[in-house]
């Protein structure tokens, strides 16, 4: 690239991340575990108009836990040292009636994390009782059309409960994060397809957070030089496709503890920004994502009321399931894999916080 071409790119570069043009109404965007190894870095992220763009003010509320204050005040000093000019106000709490006050989006990272010799259901247990209170904080405090995403595992059945209570709120506004499993495919595909990750586009993720989870590039494609390429035309490989890149995806959350000896924090901050973004500024024509979605007893024939991943687009922040696609047996058998692990969490987890 010659300096003239690369002075007009950085020129463009600054006009986009130029902050002077800050005149909108600030949106209210309170993060739960903000403490926490993935919430720090999340942060920071909306500082930075990750979220939702860098000329969208925000009034940005830190919610945790009594245990972390001293953590909390650590992390709201660094954030005031970064001066970010879109963070209209930073503030910090322990309590859920000022974490959750006329909030517009809630992102619930925190959760309780699967200790030495504890079983799935007690992991479960644990986790309805905190997001139980939760629903019933959003419920009393949040604003009527809160947008809320559950990021803290396990978190599809995590949102399920959360919406359980909080009735007044609709079902449409409560998702969980499944981006990051999106991510981590299309960065998979891209790696052995040798293209930018960018290029690849409409990869699905069905059903759970989990590794039940499927990861299908039945729609996805790839664009090289202009033109629009099937994944499975180009790798030519349908026993990787069906296996190895499905369990590599799947388990790629576990690999990454094995080799950092820790979760996995800036690639889940990075993906919760993509689903905020593309749900209230719109997804790309052309271009669907995934998002764990609470459905209602038509989407794909799941008659149960589930929180499943699925194909979507956003447009005016109205979520749109895209219909029509259809399974074929191997499909529909990772379908229904996952759509049985997510029937018994939800079992598990309503008899802990439901009364019969």
């Amino acid at each position: 690239m010659d300096s003239s071409a690369t002075t007009r790119r950085l020129q463009h570069l600054s006009r986009h991340f130029k902050a002077s043009n800050i005149n909108t109404p600030a949106v209210r965007v309170t993060v739960t575990g903000a403490a926490g190894n993935i919430g720090y870095a999340l942060v920071h992220m909306i500082g930075q108009g990750r979220l939702l763009g860098p000329n969208q003010q925000i009034i940005l509320t830190l919610l945790e836990l009594p245990m972390a204050k001293d953590q909390l005040e650590g992390t709201m000093m660094e954030l005031r040292d970064c001066a970010f000019p879109i963070l209209k106000e930073i503030k910090g709490t322990t309590q859920y009636d000022q974490g959750f006050m006329g909030c517009d989006i809630a992102i619930l990272v925190g959760a309780k994390p699967r200790g030495p010799g504890m079983e799935r259901k007690d992991l479960l247990a644990a986790n309805a009782r905190i997001f139980k209170e939760q629903g019933e904080a959003l419920e009393k405090y949040a604003s009527r059309n809160v947008k809320v995403l559950v990021v803290g595992n396990p978190a599809n059945t995590n949102a399920l409960i959360t919406a359980h209570f909080a009735p007044s709120i609709p079902k449409t506004n409560f998702t969980a994060l499944t981006r990051l499993d999106q991510n981590r495919a299309q960065s998979i595909i891209a790696q052995k397809v040798n293209v930018n990750v960018e290029d690849v586009r409409n990869i699905i993720i069905w059903g759970n957070h989990s590794t039940t989870q499927f990861a299908d590039v039945s729609q996805a494609t790839v664009q090289q030089n202009g033109i629009s390429y099937t994944v499975r035309g180009l790798i030519a490989d349908d026993t990787w496709l069906q296996k190895a890149f499905v369990e590599q995806v799947a388990k790629r959350g576990g690999a990454i503890i094995e080799k950092r000896k820790a979760s996995s924090a800036a690639s889940a901050a990075s993906a919760v920004c993509d689903h905020i973004h593309d749900w209230l500024i719109g997804t790309d024509n052309g271009t669907f994502v995934s998002m764990g979605v609470i459905t209602d007893g038509k989407l794909y024939g799941i008659k149960e009321q589930v929180c499943f991943s699925f194909p979507c687009v956003s447009k005016d922040g109205n979520i749109k399931v895209l219909e029509g696609f259809k399974w074929d047996q191997f499909q529909q058998s990772m379908i229904d894999k996952t759509l049985k692990e997510l029937l018994e969490e939800k079992e598990m987890a309503l008899s802990v916080v439901v009364s019969k």
